[in-house]
């Protein structure tokens, strides 16, 4: 069974930063694309950010571009979220998500499975 188990929210004043973990187990790691998503309370579920399996294409949504940055250790079987600059509206609960496939995805149809979600909240 696939576990995605995000780690590293928090509260940080805006200019500050952070990074996000997302640990995967249950099915070979290396093989499949990932992806970050965020939900701020009363909006949809938001894309932020993909990377193909092997690290080697990489999308950063538009919102974010310039201050966030996402990467992958395939050795640790983990995803990370670098943000910097980070600013009010970035507040909101970061998903990790797990493709069915090896490529970059960019909407949440694309993705099999979801991790629980961790909390940033940047206050102004």
């Amino acid at each position: 069974q696939v576990q995605l188990v995000e780690s590293g929210g928090g509260l940080v004043q805006a200019g500050g930063s952070l990074r996000l973990s997302c640990a995967a187990s249950g099915r070979t790691f290396s093989s499949y694309g990932m992806g970050w998503f965020r939900q701020a309370p009363g909006k949809e579920r938001e894309f932020v950010a993909t990377i193909s399996w092997n690290g080697g294409a990489t999308y950063i949504a538009d919102s974010v571009k310039g201050r966030f940055t996402i990467s992958r250790d395939n050795a640790k079987n983990r995803v990370y979220l670098e943000m910097n600059s980070l600013k009010p509206e970035d507040t909101a609960v970061y998903y990790c998500a797990q493709r069915r496939n090896s490529a970059l995805g960019f909407g949440p149809t694309e993705y099999d499975y979801w991790g629980q979600g961790t909390q940033v909240t940047v206050s102004s």
